[in-house]
């Protein structure tokens, strides 16, 4: 599957950072993680964590499939506002949902501080704004759902909105103070396996395409393209938009998305904090600065997975995001763009991810972290398979389980 256009920012910034083989023995290990992004990244840190003999293996190098696109903002705040997810999966599950992502964030933080190589994490005030004053009736709704439920969050109105962002103009907002951050998750990746390579029972192949799998009742046997066999005790698939393939259920719909990178921008902070920033409306515009004094600016998503028709319209949306910005931003434009690419992304239904288990694929776990918070639910995936390796009870596993309630309607 084609994941992106050639050029994302942080693949250009960080290069091939690490090297790894591709598998050209038989292996035996008691976890396979199918997958060598983020998300397979975590997985397999917290499996070596607990004690497991684990081996990543990935059909392209390490990190470059979605991970080295992702915009990586590290949101608490999921896709389907908490009210409106409460419709669908209960109001307890749905705060018990925005609880686990800010916890998620807090635990990035601290595997962050103890990784040797940066991972660009940087705590992050988040603003999420009224897109027009028709929203304002659901932004209060949202607030009083978040107050309900412990959530440290505050109801700006247009004169916050101004006092905080002179130049930038909105109805009203949430501003969540504390419970945000930001990453370079094609870094955070490569951090995380040579943490675990270096301290853990850990294998690593890159370049190494499964082409089978059969289950079996002891273990999973899997089939490379270089004619090579592993056997796992379990499989951990963690290969995003692609793992749709080894499921029967069809658990997402693919669109395309675009983003850009400014060049940098001299003086101080860019804007309030240097928050991050997203909106009410569906597709949202979303920005963050980058390390570098840059800022990145995403959005403008079509409904189709079609890298042709994607890639053909990325000069066409980079200008109309930079449209987007210079309108909200004047005092800032017009932004000069210095990088721009196209990616694909899954959202489901309700804004959840899927983490779990199904039974056409025995002694095989799913960590399945789509939508906007892709790194935040791929850390709550990874705890959840560490408990189930070491045979814990994890309360929140059913939360995000294939066979959770449906929602009622798809989301706004």
């Amino acid at each position: 599957m084609d994941l992106h256009t050639a050029y994302p920012y942080w693949l250009l910034k960080n290069g091939f950072l690490c090297e790894y083989p591709a598998l050209r023995n038989p292996l035996q290990v008691d976890f396979l993680v199918m997958g060598g992004g983020i998300t397979g990244a975590l997985a397999a840190w917290h499996l070596a964590q607990a004690g497991m003999d684990v081996a990543v293996v990935d059909r392209r190098h390490i990190g470059m499939g979605s991970t080295c696109a992702s915009t990586a903002l590290l949101q608490y705040e999921i896709d389907v506002p908490m009210h409106q997810l409460a419709k669908s999966v209960g109001e307890k599950n749905a705060a018990r949902s925005y609880q686990l992502c800010i916890e998620a964030i807090d635990q990035l933080e601290q595997i962050c501080e103890k990784l040797a190589l940066p991972t660009g994490f940087e705590r992050k005030p988040s603003i999420y704004c009224a897109s027009r004053k028709a929203d304002l009736e659901e932004l209060d709704l949202e607030f009083a759902m978040r107050k309900k439920h412990g959530i440290r969050v505050e109801r700006w109105d247009k004169t916050d909105v101004a006092r905080a962002f002179p130049y930038f103009q909105s109805p009203g907002a949430l501003y969540s103070p504390h419970d945000a951050a930001q990453v370079d998750a094609y870094a955070l990746t490569h951090a995380l396996l040579q943490d675990a390579l270096k301290h853990g029972s850990m294998q690593v192949f890159d370049k190494t395409e499964i082409v089978a799998i059969r289950h079996e009742k002891t273990q999973v046997v899997l089939h490379t393209n270089h004619e090579q066999t592993i056997r796992a005790k379990h499989l951990v698939i963690a290969s995003g938009y692609e793992s749709q393939e080894y499921l029967e259920q069809k658990v997402t719909r693919l669109h395309s998305t675009y983003a850009l990178v400014s060049e940098p921008i001299e003086g101080g902070e860019i804007w309030h904090r240097d928050a991050l920033i997203w909106e009410t409306a569906r597709p949202y515009l979303y920005l963050r600065t980058t390390p570098d004094h840059r800022v990145l600016v995403g959005g403008r998503d079509e409904p189709f997975y079609s890298p042709g028709k994607r890639d053909k319209l990325l000069n066409k949306k980079t200008r109309q995001l930079v449209q987007d910005f210079d309108k909200r931003f004047q005092a800032l434009a017009p932004l000069r763009v210095d990088f721009n690419w196209a990616g694909t992304f899954a959202e489901t239904a309700d804004g959840l991810p899927f983490i779990g288990s199904v039974p056409e694929r025995p002694r095989t776990t799913f960590a399945l972290g789509f939508g906007g918070n892709g790194i935040v639910f791929s850390q709550i995936a990874a705890e959840i398979i560490r408990d189930k390796a070491l045979g814990k009870k994890n309360a929140d596993a059913p939360v995000f389980s294939f066979d959770r309630a449906k929602p009622t309607s798809p989301a706004a």
